[in-house]
């Protein structure tokens, strides 16, 4: 295929843009020169109780230790000290809900929430160290509750609210979360839908940790209860004291676990300290979104059960003082001008959301978005997934004015904050390209045996390396280090590197293409989803006998879920469309409706090599409707005729 993207097509940021941003050209020389003194710099921004001594330990290597004896209080530096400041009346969060009911908490409310919050906790008897599990939608209770578990050194383990109650199960017992936090329900396109109900279902069967489960009220649905465990969030948290006082902690101590989809099917439990993550995460809000206090609104449309939602939702934005907006529910409900509305009601200045949702706005239709006005926006954000051009270039044109400034990001949940992308007053940005590593992070492209690529070679794709350590990089994966070394650093472990997980490619002027995964992980609307966690579900209905997912290409999620499945003999003979939607749903109900298959084909056969080894690689082929590749590793090549017969 020949690939038609023009790298030389880039758009610089206007000189006035230019003179009035937060970083210039310098700032990259400066953070080259000394990269550790680049980064106490940037650590220098928040407050610390206590200094630290050395800003790197890399001896233990690959688990860093940053601004090593250093002790914070992460809520306070997101709260309190704003208020010291005389930043109390500053609006913190301006939170709409999906029915259309609405509240703005100033940083002086805020941290009056907080407070009270962890004044609750306390007294359950919670202490640094545990883990809470919270399991809600988008209100505003939610981020209250992370930043009282911040607060009082509780290391939170936040659950997407559409995953299923054996997903969170999942995450309870291996965190071994003493109180898990949710809400009655939540509210989905105009309805109520219970949430408590799936908490209750993971905890129902077997032992565990729980001891209390808080429940905000939301949707005033009927609510099944448990006497002596559960507890109403207004009969407790809002009754209690207004005032309490930060304790700081040791910079690496554990903040929160993040689970993230892995190719074995288990999930891992990734985990985030304090001072080097809040460090990357205030920086690069202030630098990639170019966010000036008390003049942006800013809005990030990620959910906070995914680590976009705690770095640019959370901790950054509240870390540099923002006034952000948190929306509840779906970008077309009532219409499909919900998120127009909210950025001309509130002058929303800097947007940060996902391609998928871009590519959804273009199907919709520029004349939604151009009914509104949208003159407010100075910075566009893209996060999730590799941007195409063809949408980068739209979202320029109709949600920017033909003007404004995209900062496309990479990162990941392991690297806690974003490491690639332009920078909004300094770079011309290339539609579709991530550009250059940010000051003070370093990232190669290079062959399987480390070395780097050719520039400007198409064909020499290569795989994205980190090989320095950052400050806000994952400490390890809770309970099982092995795992962590094996997943993000055995592949280059002579060089030191930490793999990525993703292809990439460097363009003749030395500009970074991200071209996705290459392992079994897919990327759906900017969720990371595995293979064998699909292919679990699957296997699971007592009619499959056996099954292969793959990602392919999807013009609005980036990647659609595909699978091939064989039946039992039982099942085979009604096998059709009522047993395909069966399967559908029970991969919705076991891990969520985002992991529900696009496709799901009944084949005779799977193809496999002479180990047994599923080439999901040839059903890719298959189901992107491309040429095969190789097939001589096969034990049967010919396999693939009936595959192709059961698609047709």
């Amino acid at each position: 295929m020949t690939d038609t993207t023009d790298y030389r097509d880039a758009y610089p940021p206007s000189p006035q843009f230019a003179a009035e941003a937060n970083a210039d050209a310098s700032i990259y020389d400066r953070a080259a020169a000394d990269r550790e003194g680049f980064w106490a710099e940037q650590a220098g921004r928040l407050h610390w109780h206590e200094p630290w001594t050395r800003t790197l330990d890399w001896s233990n290597a690959p688990v860093a230790e940053w601004f090593v004896d250093g002790k914070l209080n992460v809520a306070y530096n997101c709260v309190d000290r704003h208020v010291l400041d005389g930043h109390g009346d500053q609006v913190a969060i301006h939170w709409e809900g999906e029915p259309g009911d609405s509240r703005a908490l100033t940083y002086s409310d805020l941290l009056a929430e907080v407070s009270r919050a962890a004044n609750y906790f306390t007294e359950l008897g919670l202490r640094a160290g545990d883990r809470v599990a919270i399991y809600m939608p988008m209100v505003p209770e939610a981020i209250i509750a992370m930043l009282a578990c911040a607060r009082l050194g509780l290391t939170h383990s936040l659950v997407f609210a559409g995953f299923s109650p054996t997903a969170l199960r999942q995450r309870i017992d291996d965190a071994e979360a003493r109180l898990v936090i949710t809400t009655d329900g939540q509210w989905r396109r105009g309805a109520p839908a219970p949430l408590k109900t799936a908490v209750d279902e993971a905890l129902g069967t077997g032992s565990h940790t729980v001891e209390h489960v808080l429940v905000v009220r939301r949707t005033g649905i009927d609510t099944p209860w448990t006497e002596g465990r559960d507890l109403w969030w207004d009969e407790t948290v809002e009754r209690s004291a207004p005032e309490h006082e930060a304790q700081p902690f040791d910079s690496e101590h554990p903040l929160f676990i993040l689970y993230t989809s892995g190719t074995t099917g288990k999930p891992k439990g990734i985990l985030h300290t304090s001072g080097g993550y809040l460090t990357q995460a205030a920086y690069t809000h202030h630098t990639v979104f170019d966010h000036r206090p008390g003049r942006d609104v800013y809005w990030c449309t990620a959910d906070i059960g995914w680590v976009t939602g705690h770095s640019y939702i959370v901790y950054g934005p509240l870390a540099n003082r923002a006034t952000q907006i948190v929306y509840e529910g779906t970008p077309n409900f009532p219409d499909q001008h919900r998120h127009f509305q909210i950025i001309e009601k509130y002058g929303v200045t800097i947007y940060y959301t996902a391609p998928t949702l871009i590519r959804t706005f273009m199907k919709w239709g520029r004349e939604i978005p151009d009914a509104h006005d949208l003159t407010s926006l100075r910075v566009l954000g893209s996060v999730g997934e590799p941007i195409n051009p063809e949408a980068w270039r739209w979202y320029r044109e109709v949600i920017g004015a033909g003007s404004t400034p995209i900062v496309d990001t990479w990162w990941q949940t392991e690297t806690g904050a974003i490491m690639i992308s332009p920078l909004p007053g300094v770079t011309a940005a290339k539609p579709g390209a991530a550009m250059t590593p940010l000051p003070g992070i370093s990232a190669a492209v290079v062959d399987e045996e480390g070395k780097p690529v050719r520039l400007g070679e198409t064909e020499a794709n290569g795989y994205l390396v980190l090989d320095q350590p950052w400050p806000s990089m994952a400490r390890g994966i809770w309970g099982d280090m092995d795992r962590f070394r094996t997943t993000y650093w055995e592949r280059y472990a002579a060089q030191g590197w930490y793999f990525a997980g993703d292809g990439a490619k460097l363009d003749a002027d030395g500009d970074l293409w991200v071209l996705g995964r290459v392992d079994d992980v897919m990327n759906v609307s900017g969720h990371r989803i595995s293979t064998a966690e699909v292919e679990s579900a699957l296997v699971g209905h007592a009619g499959v006998a056996e099954a292969a997912v793959v990602g392919a290409g999807d013009a609005t999620t980036g990647q659609g879920i595909v699978a091939f499945v064989i039946l039992t003999a039982e099942a085979a003979a009604r096998s059709g469309a009522a047993l395909v939607a069966e399967l559908k749903a029970e991969v919705s109900r076991e891990i969520s409706p985002i992991a529900k298959p696009r496709e799901i084909h009944i084949v005779p056969e799977l193809p496999k090599t002479r180990s047994g080894k599923i080439m999901r690689r040839l059903l890719r082929d298959v189901a992107e409707g491309r040429e095969l590749g190789d097939t001589s590793t096969l034990v049967d090549p010919d396999v693939f005729e009936a595959i192709r017969a059961s698609r047709a």
